[in-house]
Order: structure tokens, then sequence, then C-alpha cells
């Protein structure tokens, strides 16, 4: 990583004076992820290659990007150096939100992407939050966005917080074992408004393009929620056998995931998921994702056969 840091000035010189004559430029960190990638496809289907920029811990992964004439530099959100220069002559930076479990470190991680944005001179600041963020929230990421947010507010900058919906593929991970099993032991759930990825990509794409939606947005969902006994009921249909769903206590439920290895912060944010969901803090549905995208989000129930089935 240091090594990257300090090449910097290694470019060709032809390179350095093009990139100079583009003033403007969106910004995406996180780009060689699930989410960020989706987001840099939708962009080069609106605005010109050389008009964005990625940020990513590893260029050789974006390698296809950068042949595409995307510009593709390191940058780590534990390197303030490295993303004072992915940032370099951006209008506007989109920082997709950390993995980092503990919340502490996370903050710290979204913090450092802010205050190097504000530095670059970056018009707008852009960050991926959930539609849950709040800083009494069961589930320990909420709390992780509701601090970014704060931190955005308190920044001076211009920003757009963008309150995702639930991704959908996170309900897939949550049934995995129940699709080979046939029995779903979960605890009590509450209706959570499953989005897809490629949804909130093109709905990420559109704010970024056509400069909408200042501030925290309102909910980017799908036009419907739907609880563990819904989808194990769709799983049933769509693989034409039974799924049970089985309720168990929270406790019975950390007690089946520590038997099987599941680290502590594992655990916490899967038990956080039903302890929220049964507050209703992901059961909101909105049309302003539909708006952006000009068309219905894919339902949970198509996300679902496709994956399923593929």
């Amino acid at each position: 990583m240091i090594s990257q840091t300090k090449s910097y000035g290694k470019k060709p010189i032809l390179r350095e004076v093009n990139e100079r004559m583009h003033a403007e430029m969106i910004v995406v960190t996180g780009a060689n992820g699930n989410l960020g990638r989706k987001i840099v496809e939708e962009l080069l289907g609106r605005v010109p290659a050389e008009e964005i920029g990625v940020s990513v811990r590893d260029v050789s992964k974006a390698q296809d990007l950068r042949e595409r004439g995307v510009r593709v530099r390191q940058g780590n959100f534990d390197d303030s150096e490295s993303l004072l220069h992915a940032f370099e002559q951006a209008s506007q930076v989109l920082i997709v939100s950390s993995n980092a479990l503990e919340e502490k470190e996370a903050v710290r991680q979204h913090q450092t992407a802010i205050d190097m944005a504000k530095k670059a001179g970056v018009g707008r600041v852009l960050y991926t939050s959930h539609m849950g963020s709040s800083a009494a929230s069961h589930f320990p990421p909420m709390l992780t966005n509701a601090a970014t947010e704060e931190i955005l507010k308190s920044s001076g900058m211009a920003f757009t917080s963008l309150r995702c919906g639930f991704f959908a593929t996170s309900a897939l991970l949550m049934i995995s074992d129940a699709l080979k099993t046939g029995e779903l032991i979960v605890p009590e759930s509450g209706p959570i408004a499953w989005t897809t990825h490629s949804d909130l990509a093109a709905a990420t794409a559109a704010i970024l393009t056509e400069g909408k939606l200042g501030g925290i947005t309102p909910p980017l969902t799908a036009s419907e929620a739907i609880d563990m006994e819904g989808i194990a009921s769709m799983a049933s249909k769509i693989l034409d056998q039974p799924i049970r769903h089985i309720v168990v206590s929270d406790e019975e439920y950390r007690t089946r995931l520590t038997s099987h290895g599941m680290p502590e912060a594992i655990i916490n944010l899967l038990t956080g998921i039903f302890q929220a969901s049964r507050q209703g803090d992901f059961s909101q549905i909105d049309p302003t994702l539909e708006n952006l995208i000009g068309r219905p989000p894919i339902s949970f129930q198509d996300f679902l056969k496709d994956s399923i089935l593929q």
C-alpha cells in the first residue's frame, strides 16, 4: 500500500494533463464491491467514462474499468493520503459504507473519507446509509450510519445520505440453510423492505448525475415489506417443496449460532436484524426509488425466484 501511495508522481505526463482537463468528476469508493461496481456500471450508461473515478483498495481488480476509460486510483479508508489523491478533482464523491463490523472503526473510517473529501475541495459528498439508521437501533450497523450522518451534517459540505432499503441479498444468506434443510429456524421477525442492489445502483446513479435529493433521503425501498414467514412461503412455492418457518426465542437463536461456531459480532448482527425488524425499523415503503429509476422496483419474489433457480 505504501509503495502505491508513493508512486503517485510516476504516471505518464499525458495522462496527468488529460485528467486535469476534466474538472467535473464523480468518484465512487468501494467500486470493487457489489453495490459500488453496479453504481459505476450505471454511471457508465449516463456520463462519459472520463468523468468517472473510482477509489479502490486493490487497483488490479478494477483493471477492466481502467481499460474502459474510468480513472482508477488506490484509496483506503485507513490511509488518508491515498483518499486525498483518489478524490482529487472530484465534484462529487460517493462513499460506499465501510464493511468494518466494529462501530468505532467504521465511523473513524467514514470520518477520514469525509475529511479528505472536504480537503480535496469536493462539492458534494454522498453516503450509502440505511433506511433503519438510528442511534438507538438494535441492529449494530444502524449506529454507524446514524453517527456518519451526524458527521455529514456538521461537515459544512453539501451532502446526500442515501437511506437504502435492506439489501435483498441479506435475505438469501439468512435462508440459505433452510433451502437445504426445509426448516427456517429464526426468531420472530417483522416486515422488511427488501431491495435489490441493482435498483439501488440505478437510483444512486440518477441522484449523482441529475443533482437530485440533498440531505437525508426518504427510504429508497422496493414496494413491499415481507417478514421471514412470508419468505419461507415464497421459497416453498418456488422450490415446490415445503419450508417450515419455526420461531424460536432470541436466546435459543443465539445458542444455535454459537454452536455452529459463529463469531460474537456476527451473532449480534443477525440477532439485531430480528429485534429491529420487530420494532418496525425496516418496514417503511416509499415511492422515491420508483420515481428515481422510472419503473417499478424489482419485487422480492422475482429476486428470490431468480436467485434460487439460477
